[in-house]
């Protein structure tokens, strides 16, 4: 697959630039992207739920009416679960939502998202940029000039540009980040991915 390589004003620069089929191209696995969206999904929770047993509940040692005589149901504690203020029966407690996927899943599944968002034409390449300064309007002016200003982009770049990842991050929209640490959930969470040309080759290169 080719696609041509734009300025940031939307034009054609007349460059082309070749996608490797085995990332680009690949017939989509749905089930290794299943497990991959999953496992950073739960990656992701903290698991510190918690809620106190009666054993942990301040106060109740104290019988909170006699035993016999009341009408009442026999209580032994203020802190019972049956009553207000009293503890949780099996209430959540805190633990890891880890799951692990094997990395040649993890990389089929990253095949599978770059492929499924080149079969929609949802895959975009600009040439490479600087900004002299932070400062939100030359990237947003860009978005726009690229047709993007109103849709969700994961903006892909070689390396870590504090200026780029500064300047854009205003952008409720737009998700910047180095080639190398884009996930499956991040890819589909986009409605169009846009490469900087030279992330291509940091792409290949971790992909192999």
């Amino acid at each position: 697959m080719e696609l041509k390589v734009l300025n940031t004003a939307g034009a054609e620069t007349g460059e082309v630039v070749t996608l490797r089929d085995d990332i680009f191209g690949a017939e989509v696995s749905e089930h290794a992207i299943w497990l991959d969206v999953k496992s950073i999904l739960a990656n992701k929770r903290q698991g510190t739920h918690k809620s106190k047993t009666r054993a942990e509940v301040r106060g109740g040692g104290r019988k909170p009416y006699r035993q016999k005589g009341t009408g009442n149901a026999r209580q032994g504690s203020t802190r019972s679960p049956l009553m207000i203020g009293g503890g949780t029966i099996f209430g959540p407690t805190p633990h890891g939502y880890d799951q692990k996927v094997n990395r040649k899943v993890k990389q089929l599944a990253r095949r599978s998202a770059f492929s499924a968002k080149a079969q929609e034409g949802r895959i975009l390449i600009v040439e490479d940029f600087a900004l002299a300064e932070i400062k939100t309007k030359p990237v947003a002016d860009m978005l726009r000039n690229l047709g993007l200003d109103a849709k969700k982009i994961l903006m892909l770049t070689p390396d870590y540009n504090m200026v780029i990842a500064r300047s854009g991050r205003n952008i409720e929209a737009l998700n910047i980040m180095t080639a190398e640490k884009a996930s499956t959930y991040d890819i589909l969470n986009s409605h169009t991915v846009l490469f900087q040309k030279t992330a291509l080759k940091k792409l290949e290169e971790t992909l192999g």
